[in-house]
């Protein structure tokens, strides 16, 4: 089917999995795993997207190891947290949908305070997550985390999931790898931007050469940084015709901005500082109220904010690509279409209305209400939702 006549609402291929149509639920940390394992909460935030009519919802975020965590409330792969998985997977397949599970490692983005171990990254710096130094990864250090990317992915199977995400985004650890801002290395992992991609490319062969084709791999992938000096999108369009020639995934999806430094460069809309302000105890509650606008950038939102971007990528590469960013109504979802993307994903739209695939599909409406009041980023830390449409979480219902 030629992409002018592709119908965002039919059944499509990714990979190995067959979906129900072409629109995915990315993945936003849920705030719903307070012991870092599987909640009834987490599985009945995914069961009601998968009811609501998406194709593919991701579990958000499944780090490969306990320090690449961005807190240790975050689950991290290994057997203990499987049978939970699989009731979530089994719940989501319940509904017709697909589930992918983010596989990733938070590098400087972790928060080594909570996770009481040393925050990794491409070189030494100070963090401005828990204010400590990071830790310069060793080379047994990349062996060991790209051999938990692949045995996490292997566990991802066995609890039932359709697909894994790989993080190669926002300044995690292998988008860190990426970046000239954040990776001063002198080894054959830093400088040339071969070796700054050597990392990301290794990860998605060992993950592909462990599950074959048994699920589909996919992985999240900066198209720009959003900061000075750092991964800017002619590099990341070399490093994805690379990971497109590689052969180990099954698509891309198309993201930007950095946890560390700009991450607004991603949400676009507004910027609830108060509201961020709040989750935090004194000092550091003011010091957000007085600096936060350098961190917490205002970016203004429009629909399908980076097809534009995204779109350089499409005419380089014979690569199914996700479009994010924006998607927020039918004629968003048409426009991807209509320039080749394969699928979207949407993630606020459908914290306002886990019902909006539905509900587009019986034409009952077209545009999402959700306002980008962004009002839902600081609610990651009591379990993360729309505060227009879902009231705050019972503490005592995630435990």
């Amino acid at each position: 089917m030629s992409s002018a006549t592709r119908d965002a609402f039919q059944p499509a291929m990714l990979g190995p999995v067959q979906l129900r149509n072409r629109i995915i639920k990315a993945a936003t940390f849920e705030g719903r795993t307070p012991d870092a394992l599987v909640t009834d909460d987490l599985i009945e935030f995914h069961r009601r997207v998968a009811a609501g009519g998406a194709a593919l919802t991701t579990v958000a975020y499944c780090a490969v190891a306990p320090e690449g965590r961005t807190d240790r409330h975050q689950i991290w792969m290994r057997a203990d947290a499987v049978p939970g998985l699989q009731r979530l997977t089994d719940a989501v397949h319940a509904e017709g949908g697909a589930v992918s599970a983010q596989l990733g490692h938070a590098g400087p983005v972790a928060n080594a305070a909570s996770n009481r171990a040393p925050a990794l990254a491409p070189s030494r710096q100070l963090s401005p997550i828990s204010m400590r130094v990071t830790h310069a990864a060793t080379e047994t250090d990349i062996r060991r985390i790209i051999a938990a990317h692949a045995e996490s992915a292997r566990l991802a199977v066995r609890a039932g999931f359709d697909a894994v995400e790989l993080h190669f985004g926002h300044n995690y650890l292998i988008s860190a790898f990426l970046s000239p801002a954040l990776n001063k290395r002198s080894d054959s992992y830093g400088g040339t931007l071969a070796n700054r991609a050597r990392l990301a490319r290794q990860t998605a062969e060992a993950v592909r050469n462990e599950v074959g084709n048994e699920i589909a791999v996919l992985a999240k992938f900066n198209m720009d940084d959003g900061v000075r000096g750092g991964f800017g999108i002619e590099e990341s369009r070399t490093v994805a015709q690379w990971l497109a020639e590689d052969g180990n995934l099954d698509a891309l999806e198309l993201t930007v901005g950095s946890s560390l430094r700009n991450p607004m460069y991603l949400f676009r809309g507004d910027v609830p500082l108060r509201e961020f302000a709040a989750q935090f105890p004194q000092p550091q509650r003011l010091g957000i109220r007085l600096i936060g606008r350098k961190f917490l950038r205002t970016y203004p939102y429009r629909d399908a904010y980076l097809l534009d971007e995204a779109a350089r990528f499409r005419a380089d590469l014979d690569l199914p690509l996700i479009l994010l960013g924006g998607i927020a109504s039918r004629a968003a979802i048409d426009t991807a279409m209509a320039h080749g993307f394969d699928f979207v994903a949407m993630a606020r739209a459908l914290l306002y209305d886990p019902e909006l695939i539905n509900r587009m599909r019986a034409d009952e409406i077209s545009v999402s209400p959700c306002t980008h009041c962004n009002q839902c980023m600081p609610t990651i830390y009591q379990g993360t939702r729309c505060v227009l449409t879902t009231p705050a979480a019972d503490p005592a219902h995630t435990a």
